[in-house]
């Protein structure tokens, strides 16, 4: 379903390391990009070992069972060869390299995988990681131990549990089959890449719709501009060829593209014909895989930094209760400086503190019971208690009070006389008799 011309493949030594132990394979309907490992001397022929033997693949098959089987087999063949090659030259054991490929039968992507080199698939403007890094921080991470933003930051990050290497005749690939439609765009990258350019930067050069060479060129740029420590390799393949190029021929990038200067059993030129000199690591390798006691004392080690942020979360939840509980206190210690006159059931009463309460905590003590009874003041001057007054000091307390007190003993009289009434009485006219 992929149409000629609508793939690219780029590679690069990064800005740290001396050579370049990536590989990278566009083809027809095979892509892969294998990253190496074991030193100067053996990481980038590891990967050139593992593209050698995946070309073989690049070619139309019947179904994607026939394809599954052709891509375990030279995975396996693989390993053999990797096998052999630090048998014959004993400088280069240890070798071995990630494993990322992607064949395309119809509308179906067989993909196989080991390592931490990663596939995406870029769908309907979401980029969606089809393949598990077989690490051990992936393990923490799949076990909860650690966040995933915790393990691109993980010193044991490049640690690998699996990998096709000099160790193992029969290599554990993960294998599974995809439908893939038109539009898609597949990504296939070393952990040059996915470990300097996060997926939100990823999917963003992807959303572009530019020519898969270009949206390349802008990963490897991003990656670059990150500081790249590490080789970087980037096979690009968008489904439906919206980018036709001139060419069909495969393009075959980083070590994997000058096997002559490598000492790699293919058919062509013989195991004792390998003419790679002997040399010392110029740098360390982009990845290890250690021996089972190694494993303990990461497992060990890890275990302790787990207990170090546990005491450090403590330690903060700590300080955090220390501060609220502070902060409290100095509250509560303010509101006792207030005070206000209220009711107490049937008096005056002046409180220290503040008329609302937290909770079950009461905000406010009684300090003084004037003994003024409520049903003695005015109706108005009751309503007020009732509904308290504020005062600034205790001293403003006592003086309100005197004030309610003053009412109390001198209250309004009942009547007063009208003053357009004469309270003089009128006299009974004399009646004078008659002569």
């Amino acid at each position: 379903m992929v149409f000629e011309g609508s793939s690219a493949a780029i590679s690069h030594t990064g800005k740290v390391r001396s050579n370049n132990q990536d590989s990278g394979y566009s083809g027809a309907n095979l892509f892969v990009v294998a990253d190496g490992m074991g030193g100067h001397a053996g990481g980038d022929v590891a990967s050139t070992i593992a593209i050698g033997r995946m070309e073989g693949l690049d070619q139309p098959y019947t179904s994607t069972d026939d394809a599954q089987a052709s891509l375990q087999a030279a995975a396996t063949s693989a390993a053999g060869d990797l096998v052999r090659a630090s048998k014959e030259r004993p400088e280069l054991a240890g070798l071995g390299t990630t494993l990322s490929a992607v064949v395309m039968v119809d509308d179906y992507a067989v993909i196989g995988h080991i390592g931490d080199s990663r596939i995406y698939l870029y769908r309907d403007d979401a980029l969606t990681q089809i393949t598990t890094d077989h690490t051990f921080v992936q393990r923490l991470v799949d076990s909860g131990r650690i966040t995933v933003e915790e393990a691109r930051y993980h010193p044991r990050r490049s640690v690998l549990m699996r990998v096709l290497s000099d160790m193992d005749i029969a290599p554990d690939l993960d294998m599974f089959v995809m439908p893939t439609y038109p539009g898609d765009r597949w990504l296939l990258c070393s952990d040059g890449l996915s470990g300097v350019v996060d997926d939100e930067h990823v999917a963003k050069a992807m959303a572009l719709g530019l020519p898969p060479g270009r949206t390349a060129d802008n990963l490897l740029k991003q990656a670059l501009d990150g500081g790249a420590p590490d080789n970087v390799t980037v096979v690009l393949v968008d489904v439906g060829g919206a980018h036709p190029l001139s060419s069909g021929t495969p393009t075959i990038v980083g070590a994997a593209s000058n096997p002559s200067d490598l000492p790699v059993p293919t058919a062509r030129p013989s195991i004792s014909s390998w003419l790679h000199p002997v040399r010392q690591a110029a740098n360390e390798p982009s990845h290890f895989e250690p021996d089972s006691d190694y494993f303990e004392e990461i497992i060990e080690e890890d275990r302790r930094r787990a207990r170090r942020r546990r005491a450090a979360w403590l330690a903060a939840m700590l300080v955090a209760v220390l501060a609220l509980v502070g902060a409290g206190i100095l509250a509560y210690n303010w509101t006792q400086t207030r005070y206000f006159v209220g009711a107490d059931d049937d008096s005056v009463v002046i409180f220290r503190g503040v008329q609302q309460n937290l909770g079950p905590i009461a905000l406010s003590t009684e300090v003084h019971d004037t003994e003024i009874l409520l049903a003695d003041l005015p109706s108005y001057q009751r309503a007020s208690v009732e509904r308290t007054i504020n005062a600034r000091s205790f001293s403003d307390a006592v003086a309100i009070t005197d004030r309610l007190r003053a009412s109390v003993l001198a209250p309004v009289p009942e009547s007063t006389p009208s003053p357009d009434l004469d309270p003089t009485p009128t006299p009974t006219p004399t009646e004078v008799p008659t002569p």
